[in-house]
């Protein structure tokens, strides 16, 4: 029996159906939570290109470093640099330091999140995030407290992570054992563009540290892009928290400096000006660390396959269901499943770092 138009019209998609857009598996607290943090993020971004850092303060208040364990890790604020007042928070496990004595403990050298203009070392996540890296690899973390766009566009935190590396070459500089032959940057979201354009340049001249080796590279969701817009900015736009088109774009234009667009080298690491330092046998191997509701995950996927056609170690940890961010959330069982990964990734690079170091003249 043929349908009738109005059971026709009821069978097909309407066009609501087919602009529905998939959203990440989470509890409805978990969603509201983050959409009250978008929305309020928003609110301090100004028409003129600025933030609103006094609102952004209280709405982000950074804890103090704890000089005594707190769940098996202490921390301590460091002066990285005077002249520029950079400064850094050094997580060490307290049980590991014990053992570590000799040797000293291998170094991460991290790099937070928010898009080169929010949060910072001190931010409660971020803190939080570091000393469960530190607990689980069993390594000392120096969280960089790099200076933030718009205030401080391009180049400013890569010369940040170097003036890190710089600071960490000096035996006399550390304030407790660190065996920075076993050196790596790590990073999440801009920290993990911040991480790569740090080892992309120790790469260019190694030679100029006289004991800092990078042995690997954890780019973790890392903010790149470029001015198309890729199938997983457009399918995820909207429906993924903390990610969205008008944030990263507004983002982008705070830090890449003025009048550049998204095809510069910060962002697009196709650029040839991008390519300098990953030939090098210097520039270490990788793990990289892909959502599947990460709007940028189109660009992470790119940039594993860049690395990988020059022939470089990378590693992909793909999380199907996890949102860009993910693993500051305890919450997921994927953050701590990634953490782990960190940690062996460090123990299998950790030979490897070695036996460079003493290759080294």
């Amino acid at each position: 029996m043929a349908s009738t138009p109005a059971a026709a019209m009821a069978e097909a998609p309407t066009p609501t159906t087919l602009a529905r857009k998939p959203k990440p598996p989470m509890s409805r607290l978990m969603r509201l939570s983050l959409k009250v943090v978008d929305r309020v993020a928003d609110a301090t971004r100004r028409a003129d290109g600025t933030l609103n850092r006094c609102a952004l303060s209280l709405l982000d208040p950074r804890v103090p470093a704890i000089s005594s364990p707190c769940r098996g890790v202490a921390s301590r604020d460091v002066v990285l640099d005077r002249a520029s007042r950079l400064r850094a928070r050094l997580f060490h496990p307290a049980a590991a330091t014990a053992k570590a004595s000799a040797a000293g403990l291998p170094v991460i050298v991290f790099f937070h999140g928010g898009g080169f203009a929010f949060l910072s070392a001190a931010s409660p996540a971020y803190d939080a995030a570091c000393r469960r890296i530190a607990r689980y690899a069993s390594v000392a973390v120096l969280s960089v407290d790099y200076r933030r766009a718009p205030e401080h566009r391009f180049p400013a935190p890569y010369d940040d992570g170097l003036a890190a590396l710089r600071f960490l070459d000096d035996p006399k500089n550390h304030p407790l054992p660190l065996d920075v032959t076993r050196c790596y940057v790590a990073g999440d979201s801009a920290g993990g563009n911040i991480a790569h354009h740090v080892a992309r340049r120790y790469a260019l001249d190694p030679s100029s540290f006289r004991n800092v080796r990078l042995a690997g590279l954890v780019a973790i969701q890392p903010f790149f892009g470029g001015e198309e817009r890729t199938d997983s900015e457009l399918r995820l736009d909207g429906a993924a928290p903390i990610v969205s088109i008008d944030r990263a774009d507004w983002m982008w234009r705070a830090f890449l400096p003025p009048g550049a667009d998204r095809t510069h080298e910060a962002a697009n690491f196709a650029h040839p000006a991008a390519a300098a330092g990953l030939e090098s046998p210097a520039f270490p191997p990788v793990l990289l660390a892909i959502g599947g509701f990460d709007p940028l995950q189109d660009w992470q996927r790119r940039y594993a396959e860049t690395l990988k056609g020059m022939g470089k170690d990378v590693r992909v940890a793909e999380y199907p269901d996890a949102i860009h961010a993910f693993y500051v959330f305890p919450v997921f069982d994927d953050a701590r499943d990634f953490i782990i990964r960190m940690a062996q990734f460090v123990a299998e690079s950790a030979p490897a770092a070695a036996a460079a170091a003493s290759d080294q003249p």
